[in-house]
């Protein structure tokens, strides 16, 4: 159970490794003044996933996918679908599993717990960008554009060295998300279908 829940916390995770240029200092303020704007109007979020994890141990790569939803303030559901079922959905202050079909659930009002839950729900709506908990440079590479956040609590560096949000030409809402974990593993998701503001069915943040 505790590694399932560190594998879903630490779902957002990768290292991006493509030629990238340092934003300058106009660049950077156009870019976040027009993300933080746009997030700010974000009150619901729904996509496809596709997650690619890469670990020591292993030969090969684990591929999975499934969807996510969230709502605002604080709900998120995700899914993954294939090649198993496994849910998580973070509501009223608690996270609730359902582990092909073995459901539980947990307290979630832990201080680290609460930064590392913002941190997924900042990764994916793009108000990461204004979390004090962590140090922002900023980078394009061709004509996308990437923020790389760097914890600067002791606690999340235990699980999390870097955090990448990548964001497509002329698109607002994060397209990429990948994460370097403290153990060296890491995992790349890629969103797809995004739809911003449309109705979310209640049964995505049910089990």
């Amino acid at each position: 159970m505790k590694s399932n829940i560190i594998a879903f916390l630490l779902l957002f995770a990768g290292l991006f490794t493509s030629a990238q240029t340092k934003m300058n200092a106009a660049e950077i303020k156009q870019f976040t003044a027009r993300i933080s704007a746009e997030s700010k109007k974000i009150k619901t979020l729904q996509a496809n996933f596709v997650q690619t994890k890469k670990m020591d141990f292993l030969n090969k790569d684990l591929v999975t996918s499934g969807e996510m939803a969230l709502q605002a303030p604080g709900m998120l559901s995700w899914k993954y679908t294939k090649p198993y079922q496994y849910s998580v959905v973070f509501k009223n202050g608690k996270m609730h599993i359902n582990d092909q079909g073995k459901k539980s659930t947990i307290n979630a009002k832990s201080k680290n717990f609460e930064k590392l839950n913002k941190l997924i729900i900042g990764s994916a709506n793009g108000n990461l960008l204004n979390d004090p908990d962590f140090s922002v440079s900023y980078f394009k590479s061709g004509s996308n554009n990437m923020a790389r956040f760097i914890p600067k609590s002791a606690q999340l560096l235990k699980y999390i060295k870097q955090v990448d949000l990548h964001f497509a030409p002329n698109q607002t809402v994060v397209t990429q998300v990948n994460m370097l974990e403290a153990s060296g593993d890491t995992t790349n998701i890629v969103f797809k279908n995004t739809k911003v503001n449309a109705p979310v069915p209640a049964a995505a943040f049910s089990l």
